[in-house]
């Protein structure tokens, strides 16, 4: 039988060296921050509970105090096994010092892990990863010296080879939901996404642990729409009630992000004519109507304005791996939710459609590329972004699109009459020798035939059969001074080289 506890009651259930799944996506979307806060209280009043191991799919948090944050004290977590870190620098601190293991798997791996916990599989078998850091030839997703135990392996069915994800127990997980009835139902009509949160009840559930839900709302027991029942009572062991619970962190409630009405694009401000907007333009043009598509966080979710501001977002399906289809994804902090979305679905079902080579096109990120055509936007230095669903989508997307500025640290342009103007160059080069972290590998894309783009906002580049090839560069932009020079290799340039479409760079 369910009880319903307050957020103290219910962090006294976490015990000491429990293994802990949790929810939350950045921008407070989903995220039991009640539930996270009652458990950091207690542990800084008590010690307790401490050696903790911490899963979570999504980046958690706020880059400040909230999410992830939340269990970034030395004694209380040992282990955190993650899919993106970036919002959370406290707990990349720890790691980065060595104070706690520290591994980096990709989103959709993770969630996917829930389900084969759930129904007592061998664990997660899957072509993803291979050829990039979480494959154990490389890294094994190991962030550092401290991390040791090996959680991926590869293996050979069918004379082919696949990495297989080693199975580890949940104890408890932290999810959330809208309402919960006296059942333990739990109904989600005010969120933003269902993340993986079905999968992780399913899985502690069936591994015997403690299943705790934070709720907006309590309802009368059976009162609950059964369509609107995401998840089962029986898997639901403590609800808390928060009546204070925000959607996401940008406000308690907008309804165009649940479902419930629809914005109109018109009222989505446009983006400014600068270079951001030329490389969302840029990549925008590798989109055919009818498309699947999937945007990236940062630079690449400008292509969904590009497209509302042309007005031909309707005759594409933009999706996210946090389960979201149709609609205009939302940018920024809340990046993972979608204005007017036309489906939800469980995260874990949205990367098995990714897995299996479903998405027409993804634009990502480009933090850092090398002459093999490798990418790199999970670790630089002794920064732990993660690689969030990046892994999942670059390998299995038919075309991937990578998006992002030629130089970094400092970079001014000025895009005007057609043309681009490098006012103040960047400081940091990102087309490098070889990237310190292989987060897409360009030989595997090579050998499953993919097409792989390569976008800034003066060069174009493709992947060719030995490396990136020059393909074009921008109106205004001196070859030689202003991409060659700035390149650590010396890319091939294409026969054909030509400009950038002019009209990229005008109002």
């Amino acid at each position: 039988m369910v009880r319903f506890l307050t957020g103290p009651e219910a962090a006294d259930l976490v015990p000491d060296g429990a293994t802990v799944a949790l929810l939350g996506n950045g921008g407070g979307v989903l995220e039991p921050k009640t539930l996270y806060g009652s458990i950091e209280a207690r542990f800084l009043a008590t010690g307790r509970p401490n050696g903790l191991t911490l899963y979570h799919c999504a980046g958690i948090g706020d880059k400040g105090a909230e999410g992830l944050n939340r269990f970034a004290h030395e004694g209380m977590t040992t282990r955190v096994v993650g899919g993106h870190w970036g919002w959370s620098p406290r707990m990349q601190q720890l790691a980065i010092e060595g104070r706690i293991e520290a591994y980096n798997l990709p989103q959709g791996v993770i969630a996917s892990q829930y389900r084969e916990l759930a129904a007592k599989r061998p664990g997660l078998i899957t072509k993803t990863g291979l050829g990039t850091f979480v494959d154990p030839r490389v890294d094994g997703g190991k962030l550092n010296g401290r991390s040791t135990e090996d959680l991926v392996e590869v293996i050979e069915l069918g004379g082919e080879e696949w990495l297989h994800y080693l199975p580890k127990p949940v104890d408890v997980g932290l999810i959330r939901a809208t309402t919960a009835d006296e059942r333990g139902n739990l109904s989600y009509e005010e969120e933003a996404t269902y993340l993986e949160a079905l999968a992780i009840a399913q899985a502690v559930h069936n591994n015997g642990g403690v299943v705790i839900a934070q709720v907006k709302y309590r309802a009368e027991g059976g009162s609950l729409h059964p369509q609107l029942v995401r998840i089962p009572g029986y898997l639901v062991d403590v609800v808390v009630v928060e009546p204070e619970q925000w959607q996401t962190s940008q406000g308690p409630y907008d309804p165009s992000l649940s479902g419930a009405a629809r914005k109109p694009l018109a009222a989505v401000k446009a983006m400014p004519l600068g270079q951001r907007k030329v490389i969302a333009r840029r990549a925008a043009r590798f989109v055919e109507p009818g498309s699947v598509i999937n945007l990236g966080f940062g630079m690449p979710d400008g292509v969904a304005a590009v497209a509302a501001e042309e007005g031909w977002l309707p005759t594409l399906t933009m999706t996210i791996e946090q389960g979201i289809s149709g609609g205009m994804p939302a940018g920024g902090d809340i990046f993972g939710v979608a204005y007017n979305a036309e489906v939800f679905l469980d995260a874990p079902a949205q990367f098995d459609f990714y897995s299996g080579h479903g998405l027409d096109l993804t634009c990502l990120g480009l933090a850092q590329a090398d002459q093999h055509g490798n990418v790199n936007v999970s670790k630089f230095g002794t920064t732990i972004a993660g690689s969030g669903g990046f892994i999942d989508i670059s390998q299995s997307a038919r075309t991937c699109v990578f998006c992002g500025t030629f130089t970094a640290g400092g970079l001014v342009t000025e895009v005007a009459d057609g043309a681009l103007r490098i006012v103040t160059e960047g400081r940091a080069r990102k087309f490098v020798p070889q990237v310190e972290h292989i987060t897409f590998s360009g030989d595997y894309a090579r050998q499953s035939g993919q097409q792989v783009w390569y976008v800034t906002e003066r060069a174009v580049f493709r992947l060719g059969e030995s490396g990136l090839v020059l393909v074009e560069v921008a109106p205004g932009v001196d070859l030689e001074r202003d991409v060659l020079a700035l390149m650590d290799f010396t890319p091939e340039v294409a026969a054909d080289l030509r400009l950038m479409d002019e009209r990229i760079f005008l109002p």
